[in-house]
């Protein structure tokens, strides 16, 4: 067939390879939860469309002012901010971006050039990519409006600039996804990268305290970074500004020189995918002794057994899926790592706002500091519960073979849920008194009301979110991890509902005149969700039952 049938073009593959996607996209509209997940993307488009139009504005203003003004030397701090959001922001998007399916498809008879143009192209569909490229035409344009003649070194030295990022996003995404295969290496990296990021919190108490003695050390090194290529594009624009060939051939030729380095690297690592490079943490089987077998046998057994024994108030289901959520938790290193976060930003945030801050003026007093870190502690921790499936996988069948209602499996995800929310909302209150101080008993009170009523409050709604747009992940992945759109924006909906009530409580207590209003009203509120929250139970397991398809196609494909 092969010396048959003529292979069509590059263009004509591509053509194909998109109307493919299109058609992928119209079919998988005929499910209303896809069609609800589009939306919610929607919306969020719109959110950062406007964040992205804003910046336009400033870039714009910036690349016009930096050259009308005879500082076409400070180009390099634009060119700079873009390259540092087009490399780092689509780690923390990762969930968000497009992906680039390489063993989807091989499955289809591409040439290599159409293999290595998708995978490259794949690289604008990224919001950070997006949103840079909608920069730098930004910037063209101010360079355009104060200084005409810039204008064609502008749009070269912007063309390589743009190639360039693109190409090294890709070849830092592919050399990270090789990297990354094992699960437990997927896990260690994550958490160092979050733990890094948190850090940088405690950057500005440390530059606040250091700042004046660094900065002359900091100054001695910025000639280093001068072959990067935020430095070289910035430098290319100011020897135009200047009429300086010596420059306009250096910062062209250097981002020239990186475009053909990274390129070459991404070369490499595409062919090696090109040709069926296959990415698996699954180990080989080893033969095991039979003695080995039957003590792990027994052990499960027996461990199964005290399932129900260590928890003698509650059903053995409902305290089966209790001991199932713990190990889902310690297995998911991700997860676990998540559990540091509160602490530590609760240290963080007394760093800043505390009695003893830099910020004397504006400290916080512990009357105050307690209600906000509620708030903020709750909005982190109870997010998963809106998608509370998303680790089943095949599991999920189990529920609805074995011989227990599903409202054992809710309650039991739920009394999890909420020992967990109690243990991290407990370690980090305990923070805030060993750094603030206590507030006074009324304000206490009340705060652990609110906090009560906030988490008992979004369980029935958390519950038929995760019964309705379920979405898989997988453990120790960050690519593709994200909620269904609505199910998002269904949380940050229920959170500030639920956050506007609280506050206007706690105000009304203070027009009021008496403190422990709050304390009462909340009180009577978490009684009254927790009796619907009962009532639900039922109606949900029957929403289980008619959503059974839904769930299992979804989190078993």
């Amino acid at each position: 067939m092969a010396d048959v049938a003529q292979m069509p073009g590059v263009l004509a593959q591509l053509r194909l390879i998109a109307g493919l996607r299109w058609s992928l996209l119209k079919n998988s509209m005929q499910r209303k939860n896809n069609r609800w997940d589009l939306v919610g993307i929607i919306f969020a488009a719109a959110f950062g469309a406007v964040l992205v139009v804003g910046l336009c504005f400033a870039f714009f203003a910036g690349a016009s002012a930096f050259l009308a003004g005879k500082r076409a030397s400070w180009m390099g701090l634009l060119f700079w901010a873009i390259f540092l959001w087009w490399q780092v922001f689509p780690i923390f998007v990762a969930g968000f971006g497009a992906n680039f399916e390489f063993k989807t498809l091989l499955r289809f008879p591409l040439s290599w050039r159409t293999f290595y143009l998708l995978g490259l192209g794949y690289g604008f569909a990224d919001f950070a990519a997006v949103s840079a490229v909608c920069w730098v035409a930004a910037m063209v344009l101010g360079a355009a409006v104060a200084r005409p003649e810039v204008l064609p070194v502008m749009a070269c030295v912007s063309v390589l600039f743009v190639l360039m990022n693109v190409t090294l996003e890709r070849l830092i995404g592919s050399w990270l996804e090789k990297i990354l295969a094992k699960r437990k290496t997927r896990e260690l990296f994550i958490g160092l990268f979050v733990l890094s990021m948190v850090s940088l919190n405690f950057l500005n108490p440390v530059l606040q305290r250091y700042g004046n003695a660094a900065r002359p050390k900091i100054l001695e090194y910025l000639p280093y970074l001068a072959w990067l290529p935020g430095s070289l594009a910035g430098s290319a624009v100011a020897g135009s500004v200047r009429g300086d060939p010596r420059a306009i051939l250096l910062g062209t030729a250097g981002l020239l020189v990186w475009l053909g380095v990274t390129s070459g690297l991404l070369w490499r690592r595409f062919a090696a995918q090109y040709r069926g490079e296959e990415l698996s943490e699954t180990a080989a089987p080893a033969p095991t002794k039979k003695n080995n077998a039957i003590a792990a046998s027994a052990k499960k057994a027996k461990g199964q057994s005290a399932n129900g024994e260590w928890l003698p108030l509650v059903p053995a289901t409902v305290a089966a899926v209790v001991l199932k959520e713990f190990r889902y938790l310690t297995r998911n290193g991700m997860a676990f790592l998540t559990l540091l976060l509160p602490p530590i930003m609760v240290v963080f945030f007394t760093m800043q706002f505390g009695n003893g801050s830099p910020l004397r003026e504006h400290s916080l007093k512990p009357e105050m500091f307690f209600p906000a870190i509620m708030a903020y502690l709750i909005l982190i921790l109870i997010s998963p519960a809106y998608n509370a499936f998303a680790f089943e996988g095949k599991g999920i069948q189990t529920y609805f073979m074995a011989p227990l209602r599903f409202q054992d499996v809710l309650l039991g995800k739920n009394l999890f849920l909420v020992a967990l929310v109690t243990f991290e909302l407990s370690l980090s209150l305990a923070l805030l008194v060993w750094r603030v101080g206590w507030p006074s008993t009324a304000m206490f009170a009340a705060t652990i009301g609110a906090g009560a009523f906030a988490v008992m409050g979004q369980l029935t709604i958390a519950n038929w979110s995760s019964l309705s747009f379920p979405k898989k992940m997988e453990f120790g992945k960050m690519k593709g991890q994200r909620n269904s759109g609505i199910a998002v924006w269904t949380a940050l909906g229920v959170q500030i509902v639920v956050a506007a009530v609280c506050t206007v409580i706690i105000l009304a207590g203070k027009l009021l005149g008496n403190p422990w209003i709050p304390a009462m009203a909340f009180t009577g509120l978490t009684a009254a969700a927790a009796g619907g929250y009962v009532a639900s139970l039922g109606a949900l397991s029957r929403l289980a039952e008619e959503k059974k398809e839904l769930l299992i196609e979804t989190l078993c494909k």
